[in-house]
């Protein structure tokens, strides 16, 4: 799973929500479609994920969550907030999307999504980031929770 970055495996789930909703009538839980708040929530999660990404090019670190190490550790910005601004910002577009739409399959993607960053990305990213930077960001976990 780590060989596809979280991005990729939100739009495989966003596409599988996309066949589930056509093959059956979800229009009766039409009273979950609220889209303006969807296409908020979509703009402020694509706005935290660029933002944070931003700030790793800025600092010439590695923004692909599979790369062998990375140059500096960003806890600036949203980090200071949050651990994985990419991914709450992911997190944050997709269920925006469900808002948006409405229809009860997308209401699963962003649950998806946590389940996979949470149990295959982001111990991955941690044990790389506790072996590159040690005691400097133990301090930062410490200080800053996982997600919000």
């Amino acid at each position: 799973m780590l060989i596809l970055p979280p991005p990729v495996w939100a739009l495989i789930y966003l596409a599988a929500a996309y066949g589930a909703s056509r093959l059956f009538d979800w229009r009766a839980i039409a009273d979950l479609k609220i889209a303006p708040l969807g296409i908020a929530l979509v703009v402020l999660g694509a706005g935290l994920t660029f933002w944070a990404i931003g700030l790793f090019r800025r600092e010439g670190t590695e923004i692909m969550p599979n790369s062998p190490a990375n140059k500096r550790l960003v806890i600036t910005g949203p980090f200071r907030f949050t651990r994985n601004p990419m991914y709450l910002g992911l997190v944050t577009a997709t269920l925006g999307i469900a808002f948006w739409n409405g229809l009860i399959p997308y209401f699963a993607v962003p649950v998806l999504v946590i389940l996979t960053t949470n149990s295959v990305h982001i111990p991955f990213e941690e044990a790389k980031m506790r072996r590159q930077f040690g005691a400097e960001y133990d301090d930062y976990c410490r200080r800053v929770r996982r997600w919000i």
